[in-house]
């Protein structure tokens, strides 16, 4: 009779084991790998197709004479403008010129929120006194600091940089301020229990644990720097700053050529969607596939 009892003892270990198994399957993120093309076609025709479109909408309604030609040339007229500009060269000095200052801008606005947006999160009197003032800045329009700083730096790149500091850096703090909101408390916890002296805690465990709100912030401040770029290159024109996207938009304007005008628009919409693409979306999906949150790749 003690051979059921062997047997039933087995078959329970047994059921535990794969039980154990399934739970450490539910637990391990899982990555399907999508063909080259298809990753291409999904990622890059649907854009293709809406830029058609809109080229063709486009031109039927340049084609109808709704508007005159001075306010809305042809797409033809846009190209042979953004051509010309490719042709002689012009075009890689002036977008040089606004995405190493974007760049350089942006760098230095996370060197700047990273510790505060720490300092935000983690003291309560910084947050009571500054808190609110970050969130104000995240809302106020980039474009009113340039007259002030101006006035305070004249017409030089330190202008550019003051405007640009102050639209990235908030959003920067700010979206770190909001993962670390969202950290379990536990992990803290245990880095005390482990050791960790308050520099290792946010080295080691606050910053990893709030990446995914850090990273949507840091993208946020590029945004805002690359938007406070632009409306400080636009007003604060001079030659000893060079001719950046900003400017090349306003000589444009002042020229009254719209098909300058209209290049330089979607010159400024380039870069920053190729940004976009090239390196925080790349970054955002790393971050999500590493926490078992994104299934393709």
């Amino acid at each position: 009779m003690p051979a059921p009892e062997v047997l039933s003892t087995s078959g329970g270990a047994a059921d535990t084991a794969a039980m154990g198994a399934g739970l450490d399957a539910l637990d391990t993120p899982t990555v399907e790998r999508t063909p080259v093309l298809r990753r291409v076609l999904r990622t890059g025709l649907p854009p293709l197709v809406a830029l058609a479109l809109f080229i063709g909408v486009w031109q039927a309604v340049w084609a109808s004479a709704i508007y005159p030609e001075y306010q809305l040339p042809a797409p033809l007229a846009v190209w042979q403008e953004f051509a010309g500009t490719v042709a002689d060269g012009r075009i890689w000095e002036i977008v040089w010129i606004s995405v190493h200052r974007a760049v350089l801008g942006f760098l230095t606005s996370v060197v700047i929120a990273t510790p505060l947006g720490l300092l935000v999160a983690k003291v309560p009197v910084v947050r009571a006194a500054i808190g609110p003032l970050l969130a104000g800045m995240q809302s106020l329009p980039s474009v009113a600091w340039v007259p002030a700083a101006v006035l305070w730096f004249g017409l030089t790149d330190a202008t550019i940089y003051f405007v640009v500091l102050l639209g990235a850096v908030p959003s920067i703090a700010n979206g770190l301020v909001s993962g670390i909101e969202q950290v379990p408390p536990i992990l803290p916890r245990v880095g005390q229990v482990m050791g960790a002296s308050r520099i290792d805690a946010a080295r080691l465990i606050l910053l990893p644990a709030a990446l995914p709100g850090y990273i949507a912030g840091c993208k946020q401040g590029w945004a805002f720097a690359w938007r406070s770029l632009m409306a400080a290159e636009i007003i604060a024109t001079s030659p000893q700053l060079g001719i950046g996207l900003g400017a090349y938009l306003k000589e444009g304007s002042d020229f009254n050529s719209m098909p300058g005008v209209i290049a330089a628009i979607l010159l400024i919409l380039l870069v920053g969607v190729g940004i976009e693409l090239l390196v925080f979306r790349p970054l955002e999906r790393r971050v999500l596939r590493t926490r078992g949150l994104a299934t393709a790749a």
